[in-house]
């Protein structure tokens, strides 16, 4: 690793969402995360798979100069271990609201929110953090990556947070990027790769925290239909192997990859069924 990413990046990859915030400055993470540990003396019914998230008459309202304008009309959902989701909707259907709440970024005005047991609904942005530190991982539409830092860098930089040391960093950003096909290129920065690239770059970013659930919003906005379908069979695969993933998106083919279909309109989950997932065509 180079070790050359400059101050002002890393401090600018703290205010991006799910990329990693730094913890409180003489914490052990280790104890920091059995204080944190979610739903502790839980004994779930070892046939069952594990609830991730479970929400209960979900609600999200802001305020307007015209009053308060209410986004979620009471959402009802909850997503076992294991399972992958996508999350379709038009615009101002309330799913990108609902992908905040799930990844810890905004909180409801009513209802609640358990993630792997905990109720987070009226946490802290402090609180909120660690959680999203913990046990999420986050893709988005625009890579995220920071243009100065080679690719190894990029996916490492979430350890680096969690106080992971340089060569445990290393090697587990290069175990990353080899699962997402990316091992040759660990030294080349962003813009000298391709959009997939980045994009598996970013997966790799996602994954190196061994998250509970990955939430991915709109992950093939950026990328054309061949590449699109490249990322969908990755992420297929990373299901196959056991990741829980979320997708939120507005394609069809994107959406038909997943094995269960959530559908949102006005505020409301109207829609939510298992499907035949389309493999790679």
């Amino acid at each position: 690793m180079s070790g050359k990413t400059r101050p002002e990046e890393l401090a600018a990859l703290k205010k991006t969402p799910g990329t990693g915030t730094a913890p409180d400055v003489g914490e052990d993470p280790d104890d920091r995360r059995k204080r944190q540990s979610p739903g502790a003396g839980a004994s779930p019914d070892p046939g069952e798979p594990e609830t991730v998230i479970r929400t209960k008459d979900l609600k999200k309202s802001y305020l307007t100069d015209a009053g308060a304008f209410e986004v979620l009309h009471g959402v009802d959902f909850s997503f076992r271990k294991g399972e992958f989701v996508s999350i379709m909707g038009p615009s101002g259907s309330g799913k990108s609201t609902f992908m905040n709440i799930l990844g810890c970024l905004d909180t409801p005005t009513a209802g609640t929110y358990e993630l792997l047991g905990e109720d987070v609904s009226q946490l802290s942005r402090n609180q909120l953090a660690a959680r999203r530190n913990l046990y999420l991982g986050f893709v988005f539409q625009g890579f995220n990556l920071l243009p100065k830092a080679d690719l190894l860098e990029n996916v490492g930089l979430p350890l680096l947070y969690a106080r992971v040391g340089a060569e445990e960093r290393r090697s587990r950003a290069l175990e990353m990027l080899r699962k997402v096909g990316l091992e040759p290129w660990a030294g080349r920065k962003p813009s000298q790769v391709s959009g997939g690239q980045q994009q598996r770059a970013a997966i790799a970013r996602a994954l190196v925290g061994e998250p509970s659930l990955v939430l991915a919003d709109e992950p093939t906005g950026n990328l054309d239909s061949k590449t699109s379908d490249d990322i969908m069979s990755l992420f297929r695969k990373l299901n196959d192997e056991g990741l829980s993933l979320i997708v939120v998106t507005h394609e069809p083919d994107v959406a038909a990859r997943a094995k269960r279909l959530v559908r949102f309109r006005d505020g409301s989950l109207v829609e939510d069924r298992e499907v035949s997932p389309r493999r790679s065509s």
